[in-house]
């Protein structure tokens, strides 16, 4: 068993942007990252996740669960590979505005008129 620290060489934060991962923001596997970088040169635990998100987009919570691994891990590994270009990271759209409680009523009061 490797202890979570090791993997990310002992970072909280996920790169230098501190970058905050949202549990629900989906990431893409970018198939051609910026400036040649090499795949290869990657940690085992970056390759697992991109062959994760190269089988279907996941979100961050999914990832965390299929590679079984602490989510604030999987959060600083995805900001490695966002850096090098390797993943694209869809955030989550803000929830609405909740409608005026005067439009409720009259909606209501509608309904009940039929």
């Amino acid at each position: 068993m490797v202890r979570p620290y090791a993997l990310t060489g002992g970072r909280t934060k996920p790169g230098p942007s501190n970058v905050r991962f949202d549990l629900i923001a989906l990431v893409v596997v970018d198939d051609d990252p910026p400036g040649g970088a090499e795949e290869s040169l990657l940690g085992p635990e970056h390759r697992s996740l991109l062959a994760l998100c190269r089988a279907e987009t996941q979100s961050v919570a999914e990832l965390a669960a299929d590679a079984d691994l602490p989510v604030g891990v999987v959060r600083v590994l995805l900001g490695d590979l966002l850096e090098a270009g390797f993943v694209r990271v869809s955030r989550p759209v803000p929830p609405a505005q909740l409608p005026d409680e005067r439009i409720l009523r009259e909606v209501i009061d509608g309904l009940r008129a039929l």
